[in-house]
């Protein structure tokens, strides 16, 4: 009797590996699901360690205003300006168009972060406030500069609110047109109002 083994049958000791699948064979499927796990897992631990993590607190940039209108007066603007901050508050913008001698804007932030904006322009009233306040602005009460403030560029102004919380004052000064507005409370705008003048800027 033979006992040559077939070179096409296994014998007992090479047992066959024909349709067995690999030891580290994976499917696609589980491939895709280990990756999201995985995304998963680090999208938490990124948000864990951000709450630890300090928020950066950004701080607006301040300008030196009266530079900039004493530019704009030496280009033959008669701007209205604040004669001076009041305490806490910033300047944070000037707008000035050399080809208009009409046209002046400051934007400021109170102490509290709250903007506060002068518009000057060759404009109506209605055109003013319709652009920068809102065109279903309301009037309100308006404000009547104090005996105290010696030389007004206006003693009375238009007061008008919109839906949103903001709050404009307006003065039709004869050629320009003037609005104080923005979204602190009328008392902040009221008290810019009084610092408001056209005097030439000292120094």
């Amino acid at each position: 009797m033979s006992t040559e083994t077939s070179a096409d049958q296994p014998s007992a000791e090479q047992p066959s590996t024909q349709g067995k699948p690999g030891r580290y064979q994976r499917s696609f499927g589980g491939l895709v699901v280990s990756m999201v796990v995985i995304v998963l897992a680090l999208g938490a631990l990124y948000g864990f360690t951000g709450l630890f993590r300090e928020k950066p607190v950004y701080e607006p940039e301040s300008i030196d205003y009266l530079t900039s209108v004493a530019a704009a007066q030496d280009a033959g603007v008669k701007a209205v300006y604040p004669s001076e901050l009041p305490e806490g508050w910033t300047a944070t913008g000037v707008d000035l168009d050399p080809a208009d001698t009409t046209t002046f804007g400051l934007r400021m932030l109170t102490e509290g972060d709250k903007f506060v904006g002068i518009q000057q322009e060759e404009d109506s009233v209605t055109g003013l406030v319709t652009e920068w306040v809102d065109a279903e602005a309301t009037e309100t009460d308006d404000y009547l500069v104090p005996d105290t403030v010696s030389d007004p560029v206006a003693v009375q102004w238009a007061g008008y609110e919109d839906e949103g919380g903001d709050t404009g004052y307006v003065a039709d000064l004869g050629k320009v047109t003037v609005l104080v507005y923005g979204s602190a409370p009328p008392e902040d705008l009221q008290q810019i109002i009084d610092l408001l003048t056209r005097a030439p800027v000292k120094g």
